[in-house]
């Protein structure tokens, strides 16, 4: 690894100043026409026997599409240099194979190839992904010097401000979400920051009653260790480092089932501690983002308000807050997470990734006989290109042209 003992590492948070060079480009490659036809249009369509019916709010968030643009900017800043990404932008494979045909490489996950950190030299730009990275990952991007463009979102640098202040405080940060996913790891890394301060991730309402329990004292210390020995910072102590609580959580979990964990955690705390000194062993702040919640209380209100009788989901089958979207869709109806519109085999048949398998299966009989209304959402990662390629794919396997239909419908 090539030291760099010449100058400060180059950070930049805001860009370059070339949004006006990229945004056609951004324009031709992840918008769509029949998007903004359905916009237009109550984000209702009759599509033959479909009805269909799109979400209020759906597919790229801001934070996204800044990250987005930063990279894009990043390439036309530094035309000659080599460009890094940490790991993946974003959670979604159509974005992430634009930036392998941009030339931009990445460092880690299945779109690496030979490059390390190892091989990076202080001539290199990395641009760091809208999760963030952990804090000892930044710091060796910072000792060789590399150029960095940091995309990370702001709603994830809120969670990162509660969880330095627990830490900053004595409070251990009790975090609900995915141990192994990026932002939960570039999250719980903030305790890094204060000597003795500790993290453990619950995944869900199960595992925060395995925490509870152990707090009421009716836990086994060696069990309870053995399960979170991945989600739990160096040296974890449970009888020390239970009796201080802040919870916070990772921006794209399941809204309600963070406030019910955090109730839970903090009713637990209660019993043991008492009303009087609550605040001296229990602190809580909704984290969850604006984004991921419009997007949740979007679909709860598309199925409240239509007899949805398929639910389509789009998304990368790694982007958590697009699996979360199938959850809630799933409670009353149908629901499919899809990546993209080849999954749509037939009116028969569909590939899809149940919430509940690791693998995507192959659906036959997917959809009713007769009239049928389908819903269609998107997760906050996911390109409204691909959001108009199912539409059109619909049309498609129903004998229809899509472009005929919005000439009719234009004229109407």
């Amino acid at each position: 690894m090539q030291q760099n003992t010449n100058k400060s590492t180059q950070l930049f948070r805001r860009g370059f100043g070339l949004k006006n060079e990229v945004v056609g480009t951004l324009e031709q490659e992840y918008s769509s026409k029949l998007v903004e036809f359905l916009k237009q249009h109550d984000n209702t369509m009759e599509l033959g026997r479909f009805t269909i019916h799109i979400a209020e709010e759906f597919g790229f968030c801001y934070g996204v599409d800044r990250a987005i643009e930063y990279a894009y900017q990043t390439r036309k800043q530094f035309p000659d240099k080599r460009i890094f990404l940490t790991g993946e932008l974003i959670h979604n494979p159509h974005v992430n194979r634009k930036m392998v045909e941009m030339g931009i490489k990445f460092l880690s996950g299945s779109y690496a190839e030979k490059d390390t950190l190892d091989s990076l030299t202080a001539e290199d730009v990395v641009v760091l992904p809208a999760f963030g990275v952990a804090v000892d990952e930044l710091k060796r991007f910072k000792e060789i010097g590399c150029i960095l463009v940091d995309t990370t979102c702001g709603s994830v640098l809120n969670v990162w401000k509660r969880v330095q202040n627990y830490a900053r405080d004595g409070f251990t940060s009790i975090i609900h979400g995915k141990w192994n996913h990026e932002e939960t790891r570039a999250t719980s890394s903030q305790t890094q920051n204060y000597p003795e301060s500790h993290f453990i991730v619950v995944l869900d309402m199960q595992e925060a009653e395995m925490v509870c329990d152990y707090i009421a004292g009716n836990g086994d210390k060696a069990q309870l260790l053995d399960h979170f020995k991945n989600a739990i910072s160096p040296n974890f102590d449970p009888d020390v480092h239970l009796e201080r609580l802040g919870c916070a959580n990772q921006t794209t979990m399941l809204s309600g089932e963070s406030l019910a964990i955090a109730e839970r955690i903090g009713r637990a705390m209660r019993e043991k501690y008492g009303e009087e000194n609550l605040a001296t062993h229990f602190r809580s702040f909704d984290t969850i983002c604006s984004a991921t919640q419009d997007r949740q209380d979007a679909i709860e209100k598309m199925l409240n308000e239509y007899p949805i009788d398929v639910m389509i989901v789009i998304g990368g089958y790694n982007s958590s807050n697009t699996t979360h979207l199938v959850e809630i869709s799933e409670q009353k109806t149908s629901a499919y997470h899809i990546d993209d519109a080849s999954c749509l085999f037939s009116v028969e048949e569909l590939q899809h990734k149940p919430v509940t398998s690791r693998e995507v299966v192959t659906k036959k009989n997917w959809l009713p006989d007769g009239e049928v209304v389908i819903g269609i959402t998107a997760g906050a990662s996911t390109p409204n290109v691909k959001i108009g390629e199912i539409v059109a794919r619909l049309a498609q396997l129903q004998n229809l042209s899509i472009d005929e239909l919005l000439g009719e419908l234009s004229l109407a």
